[in-house]
């Protein structure tokens, strides 16, 4: 891990208004530490490369920013933060074009280098698409999300309502690995959208909030399009699914094909506004996805052996035995099930009621089952 010291005032020029990445670099390039930029008069700041007027502003705000105070805040808000030297950094953000120096990290997970390394690198896609979605969009990012999480993908989104939801929803129903990257920072009063601050708190359960923010930064139009390039960077593919016209999906495609990533697209009904922009990144050579097992061969990811599940599934009776032969990752219905097993619908659903509490099944809606 990085030096606590440094990383105290990377933070508070971090939180200097107009700094970013792009002059941290030159700042820590220049004085070979950000301690030593942070004590520097003004006549070195505005040398190091960063503009006059952004000395000036970086000269004068620091009289009135405490690192040490803000770095109380920061661990209050159990946050922690890793910047571009850390061995921790993602090896594939960095291959991005544009990536963050700073990343910030929260999680319920206890932050140790062991830990955080296996937790942000395995592989992973990111889940994308409108905010207003359909049943049908909802329904195929939840299941695509929760077959990648089953087979030991993290699934990466943003958070938004809609789809993105939809795909952490998918990937903790699982019991997998979800990332959550923001457009804001990641303390309890900025979380954004706040509609979603019990999945936040769900996501940070086995997984992590990430944000380029420092604590203290709003939500605004201008952070969700840099947010956009972090998910995408994080992973291997990009996997959009709904998205209008000019759908903000369609920028974290785009950053995922700049960063040399794959984009795939789930196609959609040919006359709903929500499907024009994955037909149009279909038309484009974006890879369909009619099925998690696309996105694993395109990628060359293997399934893992170990399968997210409460629990073996060792059937009880004879009854849990002939109901559990039906169920897969396809949802089917309980009439269906009472079908197919010759069984009475009654005792069909007691079954499959004893199951989902012990964590086999889920009903995800309308009395429709899957095998977890």
């Amino acid at each position: 891990m990085a030096n606590l010291q440094d990383l105290k005032y990377l933070n508070a020029l971090n939180k200097i208004s107009g700094v970013g990445a792009q002059r941290l670099r030159k700042l820590v390039g220049f004085f070979g530490s950000a301690e030593a930029a942070w004590k520097a008069d003004l006549e070195r700041i505005i040398r190091s490369g960063v503009g006059e007027k952004l000395a000036g502003r970086i000269f004068d705000e620091r009289k009135t920013t405490d690192p040490d105070r803000e770095l109380e805040i920061m661990e209050k808000e159990n946050v922690h933060l890793i910047e571009w030297n850390d061995p921790l950094y993602p090896a594939l953000l960095k291959e991005t074009p544009h990536p963050p120096y700073l990343l910030y990290v929260k999680s319920s997970v206890p932050f140790d280098e062991e830990v955080f390394a296996e937790l942000i690198g395995s592989p992973a896609v990111a889940v994308v698409g409108v905010r207003k979605n359909t049943t049908y969009g909802a329904t195929a990012a939840q299941n695509l999300a929760r077959d990648l999480a089953s087979a030991g993908i993290t699934v990466v989104s943003g958070m938004a309502l809609g789809i993105d939801s939809w795909a952490h929803r998918g990937a903790l129903d699982a019991g997998g690995k979800t990332l959550a990257v923001l457009g804001s920072s990641l303390d309890e009063k900025n979380i954004h959208p706040k509609h979603n601050i019990n999945l936040a708190h769900e996501i940070m359960g086995s997984g992590a909030l990430l944000s380029e923010y420092p604590v203290g930064t709003s939500a605004s139009p201008l952070t969700f399009p840099a947010r956009n390039r972090i998910v995408a960077g994080l992973t291997s593919g990009t996997i959009v699914i709904e998205a209008s016209e000019k759908s903000g999906a369609l920028i974290t495609a785009q950053m995922a094909l700049e960063s040399n990533r794959e984009v795939f697209a789930v196609p959609g009904s040919i006359f709903s506004e929500s499907s024009i922009g994955t037909h149009n990144l279909l038309r484009s050579g974006a890879k369909i996805v009619t099925g998690v097992k696309d996105i694993l061969e395109e990628l060359g990811l293997e399934r893992s052996s170990r399968q997210k599940i409460s629990s073996p599934k060792n059937p009880e009776n004879e009854m849990e035995k002939i109901v559990l032969a039906f169920l897969s990752s396809e949802p089917l219905h309980i009439d269906n099930i009472s079908k197919l097993a010759k069984l009475q619908t009654a005792s069909v659903a007691s079954t499959l009621a004893m199951m989902e509490l012990r964590g086999w099944v889920k009903n995800i809606g309308g009395q429709n089952y899957i095998l977890l």
